[in-house]
């Protein structure tokens, strides 16, 4: 998990860049982001609650999914059944945090009505299976063309879908932050996983609301063009174009492009599927 004074990293199977800051506005960041190049697993997570209840939330989510794929799909313990259904394995360890979180909201009085939205990215070859919950979102970025891959969970997005606002009025609504799926909230939750193609060249990003509430999406096109051969400086443009327009909410990026042939050949999943033949 990045803390919100670390600067933004890079990793070396896949090229990544990741950023989190706490904004202009807010004292602390609830946000918490990781990545693990080598599984292709990036995570990011806005929390929400009472006094750091929120980052709490956030920092249990990140941390409870990364160790448990990393438990089940490296080392000793590995199945390599697990990769003939990534999307349930997805489902069940998502749902299995959210368990977790609520569980301790509910057994720790300072930690009462926490939660965290989430947004999970798995890369395998070329396959990205994407789920998520709540208002973070992930956006595929092809030749120049920046697709949103999520749908937020959101009071604004129901509003837009049924034609109550329109997409100009909805930047200035004051629902912009009403969530209606979170993280550790209910006993049980709806994820939302999708797969999507992934190919070389293409950019992945990831982004809690604190991005895409003080930029429009051909303003972060726009900075992830003038930045594309370098994530490290595309991420801090990001960051520092949302501070600059208000930074009203801590905001946070993960970048990750899909790496040339020859990189990819040497991951751990190609050896998971050798077990498989």
């Amino acid at each position: 998990m990045q803390t919100p004074d670390e600067r933004t990293v890079q990793h070396e199977v896949l090229d990544v860049a990741m950023r989190s800051d706490p904004g202009m506005v807010r004292s602390h960041n609830e946000d918490a982001v990781f990545v693990d190049a080598e599984l292709g697993l990036a995570i990011l997570a806005d929390g929400m609650g009472g006094y750091k209840a929120g980052e709490v939330a956030s920092g249990m989510a990140t941390t409870l999914l990364a160790n448990s794929f990393s438990r089940l799909l490296v080392g000793p313990t590995a199945d390599p059944e697990l990769l003939r259904r990534p999307e349930q394995l997805i489902h069940d360890e998502i749902c299995g945090t959210n368990a977790a979180i609520f569980n301790a909201s509910q057994s720790e009085p300072q930690y009462s009505g926490m939660g965290t939205t989430l947004v999970f990215a798995w890369l395998l070859g070329q396959r990205l299976y994407l789920a998520h919950v709540g208002d973070s979102r992930a956006y595929r970025w092809r030749n120049q063309d920046l697709q949103r891959l999520t749908k937020d969970h959101s009071l604004l997005q129901e509003q837009i879908d049924s034609g109550t606002i329109s997409l100009e009025e909805a930047r200035y609504s004051a629902n912009r932050n009403l969530v209606t799926r979170a993280l550790g909230i209910e006993p049980e939750v709806e994820v939302d996983i999708a797969a999507h193609e992934f190919i070389e060249g293409d950019l992945l990003l990831l982004c809690s609301d604190g991005l895409n509430d003080m930029l429009s999406d051909d303003e972060i096109s726009e900075i992830l063009d003038l930045h594309a051969d370098c994530l490290v400086a595309a991420a801090e443009c990001l960051i520092e174009r949302a501070n600059d327009a208000g930074g009203r909410d801590n905001v946070s990026v993960i970048l990750v492009r899909m790496p040339g042939i020859g990189v990819a050949t040497g991951s751990w999943w190609h050896r998971l599927l050798a077990k498989l033949k």
